[in-house]
């Protein structure tokens, strides 16, 4: 094989002349690149471009006695191309496999477009307690039942009683549902499924009523458990308010819920929790017994329900000796479970800021003004608006002092 010298390479008639003189010891004439491959007598070599079928050369070799080879492949150019050739190969293989895989993602997707979306929380890994929900005793002597159920099934068949299979808890924003479904399946200790009704709903008819089916299959395969679905309203609600004939989506899957909840095939073992504020608006027939049996009221807790609320959220923050739960319980009514937890958060995090190591009453009096007032305002610096506010507040003080009845 040639191993040309590039550093010198002589030209067109340079090569004619030392052919002529004698110089050359050896011709290769590669016809695919137009050169011809050099070797001198003093071991030099080169390649020099010629022209196409180009006549001079042979005939000047063929009169020097200069052996002359043709090579059908230049020896460099067939590397580089078998080179190119293996890495088109390679890129033609991976767009294959690219296609391939993403072609069956998009099948297991279309596949799995009609499964429950429910996330499972396996038995023994829900660490809420009743003794963590507080301020609605009533609703959770209501749902002991449920886990005495769950417990000991014999307790109840062995009289021919039959556990609601449906469970609606009923109340404002923020006041523990949801709290008292995980609750139930800790102290039952058996699997939970949570979702939200929100999440049976696509655009397409017929893919909610088919999670609605699947969620049920999974359900019965744990039995017994908890299906415990969120905001229900979202697909309960009254039917025939739908466009084209009742036959939209929301309605499908309405349809399924209630086949599902008390249909030809018994669900035993499989109880549903449900929550939602707004209850005026649900389908008869999906509170009608043997479906949602029971219908529980979880309201705003009273003095007592607070106090009992602040002393569960104050279990892992530090209280100051002047913080009284008490006092704060009768300074908070109509606040729910959610903005009490809110109100101490807020004051833990006011006395982080400040650097102090335990919640004193004048972090909780901001926290109070921040949750019920939001941001303090700006101490007001134009005198106009102050004189103005002074005879606003002026004219209160005198209409309370000459109307002894206001």
């Amino acid at each position: 094989m040639f191993k040309p010298d590039l550093s010198k390479p002589p030209s067109y008639s340079g090569l004619l002349k030392a052919i002529r003189s004698g110089e050359v010891k050896e011709l290769k004439l590669l016809p695919r690149s137009d050169q011809v491959l050099v070797q001198f007598k003093d071991g030099r070599e080169s390649r020099v471009a010629v022209f196409s079928n180009d006549q001079q050369i042979i005939r000047t070799a063929e009169a020097a006695r200069v052996p002359l080879s043709v090579s059908p492949t230049d020896p460099e150019g067939a590397g580089s191309g078998l080179l190119i050739n293996l890495f088109l190969g390679v890129l033609l293989i991976s767009l294959l496999v690219l296609l391939l895989r993403r072609s069956a993602s998009v099948a297991q997707k279309a596949l799995g477009f009609g499964r429950s979306q429910a996330r499972l929380q396996p038995e023994g890994s829900i660490n809420v307690r009743f003794e963590d929900v507080a301020g609605i005793d009533e609703a959770k002597a209501e749902l002991q039942e449920v886990v005495t159920f769950l417990k000991e099934p014999e307790r109840f068949t062995a009289v021919g009683a039959r556990i609601p299979r449906g469970v609606l808890l009923v109340g404002p924003p923020g006041t523990g549902k949801t709290l008292l479904a995980r609750a139930i399946a800790g102290e039952a200790d058996v699997p939970f499924f949570s979702i939200s009704a929100s999440e049976f709903v696509e655009m397409f008819v017929g893919v909610g009523a088919s999670r609605v089916r699947d969620l049920f299959r999974q359900a019965k395969a744990k039995s017994p458990c908890i299906i415990f679905i969120d905001e229900i309203d979202a697909v309960g609600r009254q039917r025939g308010a739908g466009i084209g004939g009742g036959n939209d989506e929301r309605e499908q899957t309405l349809n399924q819920l209630l086949t599902e909840m008390d249909g030809f095939e018994d669900n035993s073992g499989v109880i549903l929790l449900a929550a939602t504020n707004r209850s005026d608006v649900l389908d008869s027939a999906l509170l009608r017994p043997g479906r949602f049996d029971r219908q529980i009221m979880v309201e705003l807790p009273d003095r007592r329900g607070r106090e009992a609320i602040l002393g569960v959220h104050a279990r892992t923050r530090p209280l100051g000796d002047d913080v009284s739960l008490g006092m704060w319980a009768r300074r908070t009514p109509g606040f729910s479970g959610a903005d009490l937890a809110n109100l101490i958060n807020e004051a833990a995090i006011l006395t982080a800021r400040r650097e102090r190591l335990f919640i004193d009453e004048q972090s909780m009096n901001d926290a109070l003004e921040r949750v019920t007032m939001g941001l303090g305002a700006k101490p007001l610096q134009d005198s106009a608006k102050k004189r103005l506010i002074a005879y606003h507040e002026v004219g209160h003080a005198l209409l309370t002092t000459l109307l002894p009845a206001a």
